[in-house]
């Protein structure tokens, strides 16, 4: 298996965009149409998951130690999409077509050898690691809505509770999709782990998000919908160690951070900590009153609201970290930062410039939908430079 032709190769069917990914699908499907059912019915973000899949395990062909780690997440991710090891064979036979198609004259034996070979081992690690974590976790659990209220137009706090203990730390996420779509999408339960093993989940419908939606406008009390194995270390609260906190929140960022104040107060450590939270207006403020309760439980934990427009600024609005940076000095601290990614970049970006080193600062990685540690981990790569990364469902 030549490493640097695959490369090349790559590089050149990569070139034709768009087209790669719908070859591929078009092909997949009428060889295999029982394969249709494991995707969503809207196939254009899907189209982009699967390029960047690609050049993901192409980039690091000659890199194992860092392909066999992503393979494993990305094997053991998929069961929640019912793949199963039959499966592998047919994509196979179809990403051979796609190639063969796109390279024509140039589609030779040797590289017919070297992507069979390259595709065996993905096809192995993936479906080994998908065995191993059978014993692990289920490919997904079942969990009934045991309270839905909506706090704003396009916004809903669910409470569900699993027909079986998922365990989890506070920060992480956990994938969420409802029957009725073939999609998942991540969130951070606003809870740490409780004794009856309920969560609640924020969601704020996104334009165009089918899982987002569902759950925001489409399900009640008694629904049924599956949670996928937790993931996601970046806002585990280990990281910080026993320092205190500056909490920089906006809008449905806050439900990861509220389950990090939980496990401050259940810890029972003399950590001090410092929240605040921004909006554009006090609507935007849907769970306030569970904010202001957890201020007056905690005599350790200081609120700040940081609502409506920027009066140096017309048109802007203020950044709840430019307004605790005009507060005070949090060098001394760490700092963890949830919201939109315009947000997110915001914040990091001028806590950088203020003097914290990168250790100090925690939040996810930017994107809107990801879809696990793999993904997570190919899109950070791709972001950081590389052509390729992704998840190939």
């Amino acid at each position: 298996m030549d490493a640097a032709r695959l490369k090349q190769s790559w590089s050149l069917v990569a070139a034709h965009g768009d087209q790669v990914p719908l070859y591929f699908y078009s092909t997949l499907f009428l060889a295999h149409p029982e394969t249709r059912q494991m995707f969503p019915t809207n196939m254009a973000g899907q189209r982009d998951r699967l390029v960047t899949a690609l050049g993901h395990i192409v980039s690091n062909v000659d890199q194992v130690e860092h392909l066999v780690g992503f393979l494993q997440d990305l094997g053991a991710d998929h069961r929640k999409f019912a793949v199963r090891a039959e499966h592998y064979p047919a994509v196979g036979e179809a990403l051979v077509a796609t190639l063969q198609h796109f390279l024509a004259e140039q589609w030779t034996e040797e590289l017919a050898a070297d992507w069979t070979a390259a595709y065996g081992l993905v096809a192995q690690v993936m479906t080994e690691a998908a065995q191993a974590a059978e014993s692990v976790n289920p490919p997904w659990w079942v969990a009934e809505i045991v309270a839905h209220e909506r706090r704003a137009f396009d916004v809903a706090v669910l409470t569900v509770r699993p027909q079986y203990l998922l365990p989890f730390a506070p920060g992480q996420s956990v994938g969420v999709s409802h029957p009725s779509v073939r999609s998942w999408r991540y969130y951070s339960p606003a809870n740490a782990p409780r004794a009856d093993g309920t969560l609640e989940l924020h969601v704020r419908a996104a334009p165009g998000g089918a899982v987002s939606s569902r759950l925001v406008y489409g399900s009640a009390v008694g629904d049924r919908i599956h949670l996928a194995a937790p993931v996601g270390e970046r806002l585990a609260l280990w990281s910080a160690g026993s320092s205190d906190l500056l909490l920089l929140v906006a809008g449905t960022g806050w439900a990861p951070v509220k389950a990090l104040v939980e496990q401050v107060a259940a810890e029972g450590s003399r950590r001090r900590v410092d929240l605040y939270v921004g909006a554009r207006s006090r609507s935007e403020l849907y769970d306030s009153e569970a904010i202001d309760k957890l201020a007056s439980s905690h005599p350790w934990l200081t609120v700040t609201y940081v609502v409506g427009p920027d009066v140096h600024r017309p048109g802007e609005f203020v950044h709840a970290v430019d307004r605790a940076l005009a507060d005070g000095d949090w060098r001394s601290r760490h700092v963890f930062v949830c919201g939109s990614d315009e947000m997110v970049s915001h914040a990091v970006q001028t806590l950088v410039q203020a003097g914290f080193h990168p250790g100090q600062v925690h939040h996810e990685g930017l994107g809107s939908q990801w879809y696990g540690a793999a993904w997570r981990t190919a899109v950070q790569e791709t972001s950081a430079g590389d052509t390729s990364g992704g998840g190939l469902r």
